[in-house]
């Protein structure tokens, strides 16, 4: 089920964000990226609707995906 985001307290999130961008551990190449440049990439993401929350009633988790990779 998608969540969406606008109607999440500002904190809430931006630690569902930090949380999601923490767990990834993705390599950005030769420049690394600040913890925040991440987030505000994620929250451009999310407002553009390139991502979505996504909220998993098996796992009970929140999660963050691609639009085009949803299948709700």
């Amino acid at each position: 089920m998608i969540i969406p985001w606008q109607q999440l307290e500002a904190e809430t999130l931006n630690n569902l964000i930090e949380a999601f961008v923490l767990r990834e551990g993705t390599d950005y190449g030769e420049q690394e990226r600040s913890l925040e440049q991440k987030v505000a990439d994620v929250r451009r993401q999310l407002q553009n609707g390139e991502a979505v929350l996504v909220w998993s009633e098996l796992h009970e988790t929140v999660n963050i995906m691609p639009q085009n990779s949803f299948r709700g």
